[in-house]
């Protein structure tokens, strides 16, 4: 259920949010019915201005982030120290399902992720919620970003994981018209011509969405 402080994070009312937190000091910890903190929300909805308000709040007021928030927001420090203090946290899962690698691939940096692929964090983890994924959809879905892909990927991701609705990560390189990070995943024995559940490969999602010349460019790849 939303809340009036979740709708002005969701908005990007960041004045309003800073206000609110002014009034109410205790909102900048503020956690939904799942556990997800404000933080965390702010993260999820794009609102960076909002996320560097909570957490410069968060460190004013002497409050230590937890592993997934460390993860999304790519904190290294925080992060080694808690994966350091409690190993087994880097297995964990938040209140709405994803792992902390997940996260950091999803939001964080390559830096991120490498401390918790140090720390044993698995890269076949599988979200509990109706995403059903791994954090290597997660980083092409979100953050985009080749070294976190390369990183995943050099430590055993599966550039063939399927997720729910039978996606697998090349489906949303198609999405973005990233063929940059196609080729990432067909050198790693990606199947250009694998199909959804719906029976829709990741050249149809492309040329769906207007990217006909990578769309051509799927359809000639060599079967994996």
């Amino acid at each position: 259920m939303s809340t009036p402080f979740l709708k002005l994070i969701q908005t990007g009312a960041t004045a309003e949010v800073a206000a609110a937190v002014h009034d109410d000091p205790s909102l900048a910890t503020w956690r939904d019915p799942q556990g997800v903190s404000a933080l965390l929300w702010a993260v999820y909805c794009g609102q960076p201005l909002i996320r560097d308000f909570l957490l410069s709040r968060l460190q004013l007021d002497g409050a230590e982030l937890d592993i997934f928030e460390a993860a999304a927001v790519g904190d290294q420090a925080s992060l080694t120290a808690l994966v350091e203090a409690t190993p087994d946290s880097a297995h964990a899962f938040s209140g709405d399902g994803w792992t902390a690698l997940h996260l950091a691939a999803a939001f964080g940096t390559p830096d991120a992720v490498s401390i918790l692929l140090a720390s044993g964090a698995s890269v076949a983890a599988l979200s509990r919620n109706p995403q059903q994924n791994q954090p290597l959809h997660a980083a092409l879905a979100l953050g985009r970003n080749a070294a976190t892909i390369n990183l995943l990927l050099a430590h055993g991701a599966n550039a063939n994981a399927i997720q729910a609705g039978g996606f697998t990560p090349l489906f949303s390189a198609a999405t973005a018209n990233r063929r940059d990070l196609a080729e990432i995943l067909l050198a790693h024995g990606a199947d250009p011509h694998h199909k959804s559940d719906a029976g829709k490969t990741a050249a149809d999602f492309a040329r769906e969405r207007g990217h006909e010349e990578l769309a051509t460019w799927l359809e000639a790849q060599a079967p994996a």
